[in-house]
Parts: structure tokens; C-alpha cells; sequence
């Protein structure tokens, strides 16, 4: 079945796409993204990706820019989907591959859509790709740190069982930090850079007060 279809090469991935911009949303490929979805235009998108192949793109605004989109997002595909009431939506995205915008294309659908071009991340197709590289003893342990500094807790079988990918891009996901540090983790050219720089990113923030937020 189509839904089921697992990415291979970037040629089978599509050209043009539907993107779904919000600020401070991040994802990031073989990681998991749930969203509300409740605007008309959002509703109507989410509906025409059912009926075709589930594939619709996360991609930050630029609020700097004045809401301009970012030149780079992920691909996802919707892998939960409820209706709820109030006519909302609730799906789940996983990521598959980042791409880079290009032509905004005329369209008469409510939402954007755009060429995009995915060369620059084929690797993102290959499972595991650069976890041999990642230093993840000292990520663990700045995670450690940064828990203690704030009081806060996680499910550490959880991280323990986790896959070194899969670490890294879900904590990059689950970080508090803006929208341009967020956005600076999604364009890492490699796992290892992204790790580095979440590690990083981390040890600049325990120069702050606790927070009270808590890690699930």
C-alpha cells in the first residue's frame, strides 16, 4: 500500500509539496511530531494528503523576516490521524527527509505549496545515518546536567533504549530553545554537528535561572 511505502532514494520523493509553516515546530527524519490542527486552510491540506500519499512538509516562519518561510524544512508523513470535535484534527507527522524550498507555485488551494529539492539531504533516507560519529557519553551526560540544573526529570529507560539517532533528533525536538536555534539544529549537516551544537546550546542555557518545565 502506498501509505505504508518506505523512501528509498530522494527520486521517489515528490517535487512539489504542501508545507505547513509554524515557528518553533521542529522535525526531523524517523522522529515523531503530534499536531493540532484547526485552521480551514491546515483542515482542507490535511485532507487532501489523506486522500493522496500522507505526505505534507513542517516548516518554520521566519518572524525576523516578517513570517517569511525558512529555506529549509522536513518532509513528514501523517502516521495518526483523528478527527475530534470542535472540527479539529490530530495526526502525527514522521519525519522523512529535509529539503530546501524553491518556487512557490500559483496554486488555488488555501494552503502554500512549493518546488523543493532534496539533494543536499539524501542521506537522511538511511537509517542511522552518522551515529557512529556522535559522541553520545557526553550528551547523555550534558542532558544529565541540564535535568539537575532545572529540577527536572525524564523516562531514562527510555533514553537508554533509544536508538543514537534517534536520541539526538528527539532532543532537539523536545528542546525549549527559539525558533532560530531550533531552525540552526534542523539544517546540521550531520548527526554529529547536530549533537555538538544541542550539546552546546544546552551548556549556554544553564547560564540561566532553573526552569519549571518538565521533559516527558
Amino acid at each position: 500500500m502506498k501509505s505504508f511505502k518506505e523512501f528509498k532514494n530522494i527520486s521517489e520523493l515528490p517535487p512539489k509539496i504542501s508545507v505547513f509553516p509554524l515557528a518553533g515546530a521542529l522535525l526531523l527524519p524517523r522522529t515523531q511530531l503530534p499536531l493540532n490542527i484547526f485552521e480551514n486552510r491546515y483542515l482542507e491540506m490535511v485532507d487532501d494528503a489523506m486522500s493522496n500519499n500522507r505526505l505534507i512538509a513542517m516548516i518554520q516562519s521566519n518572524k525576523d523576516e516578517g513570517d517569511e518561510l525558512y529555506k529549509t524544512g522536513c518532509l513528514g508523513k501523517i502516521t495518526s490521524y483523528s478527527e475530534v470535535a470542535n472540527s479539529r484534527m490530530l495526526i502525527t507527522l514522521s519525519g522523512v527527509c529535509r529539503f530546501n524550498i524553491g518556487q512557490e507555485l500559483e496554486v488555488v488551494t488555501p494552503y502554500r505549496q512549493f518546488q523543493v529539492n532534496y539533494e543536499k539531504f539524501s542521506s537522511d533516507l538511511i537509517k542511522g545515518s552518522g551515529e557512529e560519529e556522535v559522541d553520545r557519553e557526553k550528551l547523555v551526560e550534558s542532558l544529565k546536567k541540564y535535568l539537575e540544573h532545572n529540577n527536572l526529570t525524564i523516562d531514562w529507560d527510555a533514553i537508554n533504549n533509544s536508538s543514537t539517532e534517534l536520541l539526538v533528533n528527539s532532543l532537539c525536538i523536545l528542546s525549549p530553545y527559539k525558533p532560530r536555534e531550533k531552525q540552526a539544529l534542523l539544517e546540521a549537516e550531520t548527526l554529529s554537528k547536530r549533537s555538538e551544537m544541542l550539546i552546546a546550546m544546552t551548556e549556554m542555557s544553564m547560564t540561566s535561572g532553573p526552569s519549571t518545565e518538565q521533559i516527558q
